[in-house]
């Protein structure tokens, strides 16, 4: 199988695993116990939350473990809103093109007496700063914009947008996961107040991850009960998850360079490859884009036959977010740039990193021309557009 859905999870680092079990073998105390073993597991969370921190630029009292980055999104951008509230100030600012874990929260708070202003973006899915500038009011009580997309792949001027809102006194939060471990992070340069991020994004294991909380911004705690994590966070700390998170993010950062310049050669040659099928579509940024990002959209099929059909042959894919791949209904991500429902039913996801090889990258592009031609042979939309009966959304 050749698997090229690293943007959903990957696999777990050799680095990872072995800081996992000697977490189970070592440090099987509970950190918040005064006794020895007690302690010996505290100093070990303590030595992960410093690895976790440097790895952003952060202090080590910055970091607050979670169960992922849907945990610290919701835990952020709550915790802003309600902060704010008690100021007067009731209007949240994000994108059209965030991950569900904030879209939805700022759903559940719209709900609740928030305004929320939804930012457009281009046709690549990049976020102008002029138009995060625009949409900045008195009540504004944050805003929320992700450091790379998760389905498209684009990076987004996080530096410029953390700084204007420096400027105007505005909290900054940017939803990193799929950026943490594959492009640099410096929450000091870049201007970024809060910053959440998810272990199974950089080979570490799934159910953990971490919220930076700038010093001196609130925090308020999303699950209640002990005094864990400084009071933001009750519940006893997860220490294998954290100690495999932190080991695979440091592994991730020594050999970035590396890994960004494979991923994004095999990324550049599989973009090339599948540009050739007629009336298909690159979806996101050419060049500012995640390593291994490749989306597609095919004009005249269904993405769910696509992947099966990949599948078939040996070939583990997606057609956006794993945290919607239920839903039928198409990619709001792939609407935000302007692609028609009938053509973001057909795309693609490819997600690539330093497992991957170059001939693998030749498998899949063959795979993917051989099964997108099968489905145009039965598409009854692709006969009508071939006749001429209707015209091509994508030339």
């Amino acid at each position: 199988m050749i698997y090229a859905d690293n943007a959903a999870t990957t696999k777990t680092s050799p680095a990872a695993r072995q800081a996992m079990l000697d977490a189970m073998e070592r440090f099987w105390g509970n950190p918040s116990s005064l006794h020895t073993p007690g302690q010996q597991a505290r100093e070990a969370l303590q030595t992960a939350r410093e690895a976790v921190a440097r790895a952003i630029g952060a202090q080590p009292r910055e970091i607050c473990f979670t169960s992922g980055g849907s945990e610290a999104d919701n835990q952020a951008i709550v915790s802003a809103a309600r902060v704010g509230a008690k100021k007067g100030k009731k209007h949240l600012v994000t994108t059209a093109i965030e991950h569900h874990a904030v879209l939805h929260t700022m759903d559940q708070l719209s709900k609740e007496g928030f305004e929320v202003t939804l930012i457009p973006v281009d046709e690549s899915g990049i976020v102008k700063a002029e138009d995060v500038a625009a949409a900045l009011r008195e009540d504004t009580a944050l805003v929320s914009v992700m450091f790379a997309n998760n389905e498209i792949g684009t990076i987004q001027p996080v530096a410029e947008i953390g700084a204007l809102c420096r400027e105007r006194g505005v909290p900054f939060h940017t939803d990193a996961v799929q950026a943490a471990g594959h492009l640099p992070i410096d929450v000091n340069a870049q201007n970024i107040d809060m910053l959440s991020l998810s272990g199974h994004k950089f080979h570490g294991p799934r159910g953990v991850g971490a919220l930076y909380v700038r010093r001196g911004a609130p925090l308020l705690p999303f699950i209640h009960g002990g005094a864990q994590e400084s009071g933001r966070r009750a519940g006893t700390e997860n220490l294998p998850a954290i100690l495999g998170m932190a080991a695979a993010l440091e592994d991730s950062l020594a050999h970035m360079e590396e890994n960004s310049a494979h991923a994004a050669a095999l990324r550049d040659a599989l973009i090339e490859k599948l540009s050739q099928i007629p009336h298909a579509a690159l979806n996101g940024h050419r060049e500012r884009r995640l390593p291994g990002n490749v989306s597609f959209c095919f004009e005249g099929i269904e993405g769910e036959s696509l992947l099966l059909l990949l599948d078939d042959k040996g070939i583990a894919a997606s057609s956006g977010s794993a945290c919607t791949s239920g839903s039928l209904d198409p990619s709001h991500v792939l609407l935000a740039i302007g692609r028609p429902h009938e053509v973001a039913h057909g795309s693609l996801r490819l997600t690539l990193d330093r497992s991957n090889t170059m001939e693998e990258v030749e498998a899949i592009a063959e795979a993917t021309k051989e099964v997108v031609t099968y489905l145009r042979g039965m598409s009854p939309v692709w006969k009508a557009l071939q006749r001429g009966e209707r015209s091509y959304v994508i030339q």
